[in-house]
């Protein structure tokens, strides 16, 4: 089994499709921890605030496989794919961290995602994971919101609970 942590996101019907991602991935890969769920603005282009959260979960699919199958998650979600690579979602979810591994593959993965840096990424996994290190610095989480420039600031959190 490998752990991976990961970042979802949604500002189209976001409460609905962030619950139902949730509840699909307790299906497939069994307890998973999730972070409270912040709002946040939308980053490189003008649209509604999104909602943002993180989860971690434990699972038998490599990086690669798993990315497929939360690719198909998102799509029966009502996931457009094609449009502008900033734009309204209905669910986006990507794998920050996948065990300690650091890689480029197909289906836009690269771990650890580059994105960690984006508060609506870091605060909801510093929340979850605080210790853990990220792979290529070996900074923990903690540290990174800590030092992070909007740290000052962080994301509001919404009152909708995951669990």
């Amino acid at each position: 089994m490998s752990t991976a942590w990961l970042s979802l996101g949604s500002n189209l019907d976001a409460e609905a499709n962030l619950l139902a991602a949730a509840r699909a991935l307790r299906e497939r890969f069994g307890a998973a921890v999730f972070s409270p769920v912040y709002r946040t603005p939308a980053v490189g282009f003008e649209g509604p605030d999104f909602l943002n959260a993180a989860a971690v979960i434990d699972t038998d699919l490599d990086p690669f496989a798993l990315n497929d199958w939360l690719h198909a998650l998102e799509d029966a979600q009502g996931r457009q794919r094609g449009g502008a690579r900033f734009s309204s979602r209905t669910l986006d979810i990507d794998i920050v961290f996948f065990d300690d591994l650091v890689l480029k593959g197909p289906g836009n993965l690269e771990l650890p995602r580059p994105e960690l840096h984006q508060a609506f990424v870091l605060k909801p996994l510093a929340d979850i994971a605080p210790d853990h290190r990220v792979p290529t610095t070996g900074e923990t989480l903690t540290a990174l919101w800590a030092a992070h420039t909007q740290a000052a600031h962080p994301p509001a959190v919404d009152p909708m609970s995951l669990d």
